[in-house]
């Protein structure tokens, strides 16, 4: 029986690598490697699809929330609002922009940031929120205009698992102020290295940036402002510019698939496995597909997935430490029991395959092994 891989990118590529070869040779030929044609398509085309009037291509995600938050005017002396379930790249950009990141627990129904819990967090420290838009899908918008609002806040999105996401109307990344996207490969719209894009509305903000990222120049051998070297590659936005057309398409594929998920799973909640809640609709483009596997479970997360495993069917943890709990940041003053529904979810949670594509056979079978799993644990057990 063929495995079922946790992605399978080729699904994608295999139909676009005529495309995408000529496209890379374009470049070659132009010799624009450096901020190339590529990157100014590619930017317009990915902000108009979003709804916002400004994209800046940096060289990773993490580079465009430090970069990102750095030209919304944050730095030193400022707090910013983070939830704790989150991939440790959203907090190592907070601190590389100079803020200080305030960690706040999740929903444990959504494990998306708890707004409720954000607000006993603030002080009058306090400038931003960074809602991380996790697993693809959006935190709710007008509640966290609202919330923003109320408490005189910048909002700066992390929408590096959120490609065109929306809900409520409003597109992820066009919520606040600015908001961070990854290009990383397996992303919903994946280069095929690293790569990352600033969406933003302000022209101010837009400039900041496109200095930023390019050694602080508004004009060749002209530093303004202390910058960086962090430029999407040409090469990169190529493949990107060739992919983007096809990404609501493959957004639809991922939600089709979760909704079968959803529906075939059901059966299993008795047992403790149930997964997050879907409060978008076909605003959830399912980055990741998350299930939790409860206390009241026969079998724990980490045995599922080997058992899993044994059988051909690949899956993943995101993310199985908490980012109050990871070495490197400890000097934050965290420590274990403060966010317990981020620790619970990282002990429970469960990343089943999920890609544009994954078929309907692939799905009933993930979940018929789930059961077949449970059934042998529950048979040894009477």
């Amino acid at each position: 029986m063929t495995n079922i891989p946790f992605v399978d990118l080729s699904l994608q590529h295999e139909p676009l690598l005529d495309e995408i070869k000529q496209s890379l040779l374009d470049v070659v030929a132009r010799g624009d490697f450096i901020l190339g044609q590529d990157v100014r398509d590619f930017e317009q085309q990915f902000a108009q699809l979003t709804g916002v009037q400004y994209g800046i291509g940096v060289g990773s995600g993490t580079d465009a929330i430090a970069l990102g938050l750095q030209a919304c005017g944050l730095g030193p002396g400022d707090e910013v609002l983070i939830p704790a379930n989150t991939f440790i790249a959203t907090v190592i950009g907070a601190l590389h922009s100079g803020v200080t990141p305030i960690l706040v627990d999740c929903d444990p129904k959504t494990a998306l940031i708890d707004l409720e819990a954000a607000q006993q967090a603030i002080t009058p420290k306090t400038k931003a929120i960074l809602p991380v838009h996790l697993y693809g899908q959006m935190v709710p918008p007008q509640a966290l205009l609202d919330f923003a609002q109320a408490h005189h806040l910048t909002i700066f999105e992390d929408a590096a698992q959120a490609h065109l996401a929306h809900r409520e109307g409003y597109t992820a990344g066009a919520v606040g102020k600015a908001a961070a996207y990854s290009f990383y490969p397996s992303k919903n719209l994946g280069a095929f290295g690293n790569g990352g894009i600033v969406l933003t509305d302000s022209e101010d903000i837009a400039h900041k940036i496109r200095c930023y990222r390019n050694y602080g120049a508004a004009q060749k051998y002209v530093h303004t402002e202390l910058g960086t070297n962090s430029r999407l590659d040409t090469l990169q936005a190529a493949v990107l510019k060739v992919k983007l057309p096809h990404l609501q398409d493959w957004n639809l594929s991922r939600n089709q698939a979760a909704a079968q998920y959803d529906k075939a799973l059901n059966p299993l909640a008795d047992s403790g496995i149930t997964p997050l809640e879907n409060q978008s609709g076909t605003g959830h483009i399912y980055h990741l597909y998350i299930v939790r596997i409860e206390p009241s479970c026969p079998l724990n997360r980490d045995e599922i997935q080997a058992q899993l495993s044994d059988r051909g069917i690949s899956t993943g943890i995101h993310y199985p430490i908490p980012c109050h709990l990871q070495p490197a940041y400890h000097h934050l003053g965290y420590q274990e029991g403060d966010f317990p529904q981020a620790e619970a979810l990282c002990r429970e949670i469960l990343s089943l395959p999920m890609y544009p594509g994954l078929s309907e056979a692939q799905v009933t079978r993930v979940v018929d092994t789930l059961k077949e799993i449970l059934a042998d644990a529950q048979s040894l057990r009477a």
